[in-house]
């Protein structure tokens, strides 16, 4: 984002927000990409405003490109959080306390807010470099299992994703964003197990996912690894994305 000192609210949608929880997958971890505010001890998603003239969806890839320079990223919309006490005027004081946002804004930001949640699953690899905006001083990813101390309610909007993330994956798969083009199935299965949080049976498991023929088996195996080097797949991103559409019909 341009380092503005102020915000248009003439051009944004009154009351409407969009908050955006963008998932990765490190070292059996599942991460969570976070923005830290400038002179504030708190850290936030990346989120913010749409602009009056734009669908809710485009206003949201903007929202991103201009507070952490990604751009062309899958987001699926999950829910609506509305509860009428997520407001907190204290935030309000505080970014102005701290010059974040001017005085003349503290009504405009004090409005009652309904935030869309929306999630993505990219691949932690890349994203190495991210800009940030002019109300923020770095981005990082932090486990999903170590959350920092966050603003308003973007904990449980987290919690949120991640319940959703667990739910769907009884119908459709993942993985394809999450992990390197090639890996092993070992892997694929330590995703699985990473975001369900509990242990799979390795056959069952293997057998599952040969099955959904979704898997193209490469002539490669893992190098650098004790005993038999176990082969290499890669999604078959038509069936893969065609998966998607249909869903499946099994239960973790």
């Amino acid at each position: 984002m341009k380092n503005k000192k102020s915000i248009k609210i003439e051009n944004i949608h009154p009351g409407l927000s969009v908050d955006c929880v963008l998932f990765g997958f490190d070292n059996n971890e599942l991460k969570i990409l976070l923005l830290k505010l400038k002179s504030i001890e708190k850290w936030a998603l990346p989120g913010g405003f749409v602009e009056k003239d734009k669908d809710v969806s485009e206003g949201t890839n903007s929202v991103l490109k201009e507070r952490i320079g990604l751009e062309n990223i899958f987001l699926k919309q999950f829910y609506l959080f509305g509860n009428v006490s997520r407001n907190e005027n204290s935030h309000t004081k505080l970014l102005i306390e701290h010059k974040i946002i001017s005085e003349d804004l503290r009504e405009w930001f004090q409005q009652r807010f309904v935030t869309v949640g929306y999630y993505a699953l990219v691949e932690y690899s890349k994203v190495k470099e991210t800009t940030v905006d002019f109300i923020s001083e770095s981005c990082e990813w932090h486990s999903i299992n170590e959350l920092p101390e966050m603003i308003l309610d973007h904990k449980k909007i987290i919690l949120k994703a991640h319940q959703t993330l667990k739910k769907e994956l009884n119908s459709e798969p993942i993985g394809l964003n999450l992990l390197p083009k090639q890996f092993t199935m070992p892997e694929l299965q330590a995703l699985y197990e990473t975001v369900l949080e509990k242990k799979l049976d390795r056959r069952n498991f293997s057998r599952k996912m040969l099955n959904y023929r979704i898997l193209i088996a490469t002539n490669q195996r893992r190098a650098g690894v004790r005993h038999k080097a176990p082969k290499l797949y890669e999604f078959d991103e038509i069936k893969y994305n065609q998966a998607i559409l249909d869903g499946f019909n099994s239960v973790w």
